[in-house]
């Protein structure tokens, strides 16, 4: 054997290796020269046994055979070759020196990959070797290709088929036979197919396959199907139609591919669009959606719809309290609670309902979470507001059972607004706007219960937001002023004092503090507001001072959460700072009810305050549910007795009683003490008889502008011309006479 290059060395010119195997040594020898000659590198050997015993170990570019060999000839060799792992595809051509037909076939039968005849035309012998050199580099390539295609197809779980109306069942591919479970070379018959759907969706898609076929069209689908092994999988098919040179149609080619996992993940995503992650039911975007259907219908079939806003009472309470991780456990107790009150559909709907049925919009029922505690309770059909009523009720019924969080027992009641279509709206936003005036008006009433929504519920609404919005600009439009009542003593006839309260002029009109105060308490514009009150009280002060002499305190009524305000000192430092009147000068006012309300986050305030000189009174004390031991400990300066209880002083003795209770506990506490809602000569007598000898109310004077306060100083108090003024002397002397006469000495003569 002669060899340029050892077999299984590699060619460092990239030279085609030609294997060439001839027992005629001298055509051996010429050939291998002209092949050489023409950039080849070529491998020799003398038989067919030796040849067979080098490709074991070595795998050539192209095997030329001599067919005519002693012992093992070309054929048996070229048989022996081919049973070589990997030698299925190897080009092998054949020499022969026999031209006949029987030869060249048998060359074929053999594995022959071509034959040539033997000559001395080396050219073309060389054009043969590279031409079937090219022709295996292609087949290499394409089977590279088609290897890489099935892999591809193997992780993207997807194979093909082909369908000829000639034949009775599609014949796929082995990625498509795997896709369905099936191993390589299984036949599959439509039938079999048909038995792996859900009978429920057999006949449909029998439908979807012939109106596919009679309109020569693209089938593009998804269908479940149940393999052998149990599996359900989502089998995404499509096929496009082939026609013949007639346009007719011939049969489908297409692909099937599973993507059971993408529709897992995509449904997975539409769940987290659709659906509240902490409760699982509908969140705000497939509520509005399933209302916007149910009001399509609702038009065309001409019935009504009811949408139920509720929210949940304490909640807040509730997880202030016991922190959030219980405030979540109630919600998802609420949410159960609420999907048994309602046929729930947990259906994500997204796509028509047409091919449902009639009734098929009733499937948007269901329960929803628009965010914190708010729910929505869809009813797409209902026969009037009696129907709504009754699941508002049994909402509201179930709400009101015990709900055990965070290893407590909590109760959690809920607030109903009910809104109609068509009669209160036309659209998904009127109803909810609707619902929700009706839901407030709940809160409003009390809480726990449910209401239709009222056209006159939404003018109370606007007329609040006009009103609020108004509020926003009183103070930069200096629409904001304080009256002041006086405060009298009623022994020396003077003022020693006033209260200072708010009041609003709007479009020259006067609004009641009850209309506006509570609503800038709830909105929040309750602390610009006393700021503003601050400020102002701190100018009249000086004003005062230098009018009149003045050198009382005046009482600014502030609501708890100023007191719970870290610059609250300093503000009142700043307003008394910047008109010279002393800290004393303002008196701050808190109700005994949001001092209880907030105690131990008002202390602090108090104390400071108290630092500087500024005093503080309870309001409205008695009203309220009090604890004696804080009183002790307060830094309070005085306590002022409800109207309530002035009210029937003289007439029942239980007011008698209470008001001589509380004058006795604020001088056991050494507190000043002062009655308000004085309106009559008896409520003044008797508040004097029992000890108290401040006072304020309409007998003395009604809140006034503190010009008018002026007035009433010079043209009443100073010239004593009040009925009210020696009044407290004459009770002082009657009191006098009538102890004398009990100790049976001499009548006392009345002073002049």
């Amino acid at each position: 054997m002669n060899a340029s290059v050892a077999p299984g060395d590699e060619d460092p010119l990239g030279q085609p290796q030609i294997f060439l195997v001839d027992d005629d040594e001298v055509n051996l020898l010429l050939t291998s020269i002209a092949l050489r000659e023409r950039g080849f590198n070529i491998i020799e050997a003398t038989s067919g046994e030796r040849a067979i015993q080098i490709l074991t170990d070595w795998l050539p570019d192209v095997v030329v055979l001599d067919a005519i060999m002693p012992g093992m000839d070309g054929f048996q060799t070229c048989r022996e070759l081919r049973a070589l792992p990997g030698f299925e595809s190897l080009p092998v051509l054949m020499l022969t020196g026999l031209d006949d037909d029987a030869s060249i076939n048998r060359a074929y039968e053999a594995g022959a990959t071509d034959f040539f005849v033997k000559s001395t035309h080396w050219s073309l012998l060389a054009g043969r070797l590279r031409y079937l050199l090219r022709s295996s580099r292609t087949r290499l390539e394409l089977e590279r290709s088609k290897s890489k295609l099935a892999r591809a197809q193997d992780l993207a779980r997807m194979g093909s088929f082909d369908w000829k109306r000639s034949q009775g069942s599609p014949i796929f591919s082995v990625e498509g036979l795997r896709v369905f479970g099936m191993g390589p070379g299984t036949n599959v018959e439509f039938r079999q197919l048909l038995r792996m759907l859900p009978a429920e969706d057999r006949a449909g898609l029998i439908a979807m396959l012939h109106e596919v076929m009679g309109h020569s069209s693209v089938l593009a689908t998804d269908i479940p199907v149940t393999l052998a092994d149990g599996r359900l999988r989502i089998i995404h098919t499509e096929a496009e139609p082939e026609f013949n040179e007639h346009g007719n149609l011939i049969g489908y080619t297409g692909i099937v591919q599973d993507v059971t996992d993408r529709r897992m993940a995509e449904d997975k995503i539409r769940h987290l669009a659709n659906f509240d992650a902490l409760t699982g039911l509908p969140n705000r975007r497939q509520l509005l959606w399933r209302t916007e259907r149910a009001l399509e219908y609702a038009r065309r079939l001409g019935h009504q719809v009811s949408l139920l806003l509720i929210d949940l009472d304490r909640f807040k309470v509730i997880n202030d309290t016991l922190g959030h991780g219980a405030g979540d456990e109630l919600l998802m107790e609420v949410a159960r609670r609420l999907r048994s009150c309602v046929r729930h559909s947990e259906q994500v709907m997204e796509s028509s309902l047409e091919a449902m049925g009639s009734r098929s919009h009733r499937t948007l029922e269901a329960v929803g979470r628009l965010g914190g505690d708010e729910f929505v309770a869809l009813l797409p059909e209902v026969v009037d507001e009696r129907d709504a009523e009754r699941v508002a009720v049994r909402i509201l019924d179930l709400m009101r059972e015990p709900i055990f969080v965070g290893g407590q027992e909590c109760f959690v009641t809920a607030s109903v607004g009910i809104a109609m279509y068509p009669r209160d709206g036309q659209s998904v936003a009127d109803l909810m706007r609707n619902s929700d005036v009706a839901m407030y008006s709940v809160k409003a009433q009390g809480r726990n219960a449910a209401s239709l929504y009222r056209p006159q519920l939404a003018g109370k609404g606007r007329e609040k937001l006009e009103l609020e919005s108004a509020l926003h600009k009183a103070i930069e439009r200096n629409e904001l002023v304080l009256h002041y009542q006086p405060k009298i003593d009623v022994r020396a006839a003077k003022m020693v004092g006033a209260e200072a309260l708010m009041r609003w002029h709007r479009n020259g009109v006067l609004v009641p503090p009850a209309d506006f105060i509570p609503l800038a308490e709830e909105t929040g514009l309750i602390t610009p507001l006393s700021e503003w009150a601050i400020r102002e009280t701190a100018r009249q002060a000086r004003l005062w001072k230098d009018n009149f002499g003045f050198s009382d305190s005046i009482a600014v009524n502030l609501p708890n959460r100023l007191f719970e305000r870290t610059d609250l000192v300093e503000h009142i430092h700043q307003a008394v700072t910047m008109y010279g009147v002393p800290h004393h000068a303002i008196e701050l006012e808190i109700t005994e009810t949001g001092l209880m309300k907030d105690l131990q986050n008002v202390i602090p305030a108090l104390h400071r305050l108290n630092e500087i000189g500024v005093e503080i009174s309870i309001d409205d004390f008695g009203t309220g549910y009090s604890s004696l031991a804080y009183l002790t400990t307060l830094p309070i300066s005085e306590l002022k007795i409800d109207r309530s209880f002035v009210r029937d002083l003289g007439l029942t003795p239980q007011s008698s009683a209470v008001v001589t209770a509380i004058i006795a506990l604020a001088r056991s506490l050494g507190l000043r003490v002062i009655a308000e809602g004085v309106e009559n000569l008896r409520q003044m007598e008797v508040l004097h008889r029992l000890g108290c000898g401040v006072m304020q109310g309409f007998l003395f004077s009604k809140p006034k502008m503190p010009d008018e306060i002026e007035a009433w100083l010079h043209q009443t108090v100073l010239p004593k011309k009040a009925p009210w003024i020696g009044k407290a002397g004459e009770a002082d002397n009657s009191e006098a006479l009538r102890a004398a006469e009990a100790r049976g000495g001499p009548r006392a003569t009345p002073a002049a």
